[in-house]
């Protein structure tokens, strides 16, 4: 199993104002598996990715990737598997303004030690970002910048990807092309997939889907 999550608690506040934001979540996820998390905003779907991703540690509770006991690694250690890992994708698309398209695509393999040139042009021909490798950021549109988003976090090949509603932020259209290319890209790599969606469309697209309710998976 590539990754499990035993019974994963958080809360966040103090005193009176505490609030549970995961209540004993657990969940499975095979190599090159999909899964999407559906659930209300506020439900808690960010909060798992990020402890999934190692971008917070949760209360209680297990996550192993490989494996291998993530949960309770150091900062340098959480650091290192995000890096040679997993592969993050947010619904703000947080790319480099001062790199071009081409320096933010390569910028996750080359700090991983992957960079592959073969592997990140075919990832700009797919993506439909070849003519625009010299572009910054700014000059792009909003489904652009999420396909360069998309290309920097596999271009390192990860094993898992992790994409906070990816589409969140653009249109119908643009957000089913940019969904049906990341699926695409994620069996190209053998890269598994968790996505937490608000889209019952885009949920229905992956191969297995579970609803986040009041901290708990159903």
């Amino acid at each position: 199993m590539l990754l499990t999550v035993d019974r994963l608690e958080k809360s966040y506040g103090d005193g009176a104002q505490r609030q549970r934001v995961l209540d004993g979540v657990s969940l499975t996820l095979a190599a090159g598996e999909s899964l999407a998390i559906t659930g209300e905003s506020g439900s808690g779907k960010s909060t798992l990715l990020h402890l999934i991703g190692l971008l917070d540690t949760p209360d209680a509770g297990d996550i192993a990737l490989n494996g291998e006991a993530i949960s309770a690694l150091d900062e340098a250690g959480r650091a290192a598997r995000r890096r040679d890992t997993v592969g993050l994708v947010f619904q703000q698309f947080n790319l480099v303004p001062s790199l071009t398209v081409a320096g933010n695509l390569a910028l996750q393999a080359r700090l991983a030690g992957k960079h592959d040139p073969a592997w990140i042009d075919t990832l700009a021909t797919r993506l439909g970002l070849s003519g625009f490798l010299t572009r910054y950021p700014e000059q792009l549109s909003g489904g652009q910048q999420q396909r360069v988003a998309v290309g920097r976090a596999l271009a390192a090949r990860p094993t898992l990807l992790l994409a906070d509603e990816p589409t969140g932020n653009l249109d119908e259209a643009t957000s089913a092309d940019v969904l049906e290319l990341m699926l695409e890209l994620c069996r190209d790599a053998g890269t598994a997939l968790v996505m937490a969606t608000h889209s019952a469309s885009a949920a229905d697209q992956l191969s297995r889907r579970a609803h986040l309710t009041r901290g708990r998976l159903s």
